[in-house]
């Protein structure tokens, strides 16, 4: 089968070292989290409304930063290359998910909103049909409307 080539508009890295991540930006700014990864990665997530971590070329991850940018969010969204990176970048998002997916474990497409891990697609598409979604994107910031 053939292997999908992500779509990918910018990128500009911070430092020159090299991170377990990798930004994928679409349709706006963002950031590069190379080097002290772990404190950066807390920082951004911290620090936006919505932050979106997933596989790179992942089909996955691709529909949940649809959903979210045709509700006029626009997330931080982060690549990771399977094998040893994403396992690290699991580990490190596992440490600071705070406490909602701890009993389950981070899987990507990981949703972060609010500072706090949302979840993945299915959580994001079930609150999207429920109505839930809207709101809480508005409660969390990214929505102001």
């Amino acid at each position: 089968m053939q292997e999908a080539i992500p779509y990918k508009s910018y990128s500009k890295s911070v430092s020159g070292s090299r991170s377990p991540l990798r930004n994928f930006i679409s349709g706006g700014g963002g950031l590069v989290v190379n080097g002290g990864a772990e404190n950066n990665m807390k920082k951004v997530v911290e620090e936006n409304a919505v932050v979106v971590f997933g596989r790179r070329g992942c089909c996955m991850c691709h529909v949940v930063m649809r959903l979210l940018l045709g509700h006029g969010v626009n997330p931080v969204v982060f690549e990771v290359e399977e094998g040893k990176e994403e396992a690290a970048a699991v580990d490190e998002l596992s440490r600071f998910d705070g406490g909602a997916g701890a009993r389950d474990g981070v899987q990507f497409p990981a949703v972060f909103v609010g500072g706090k891990l949302f979840g993945g697609l299915d959580r994001v598409m079930s609150t999207h049909i429920s109505g839930e979604l809207v709101p809480i994107l508005k409660d969390a910031g990214a929505l102001w409307l």
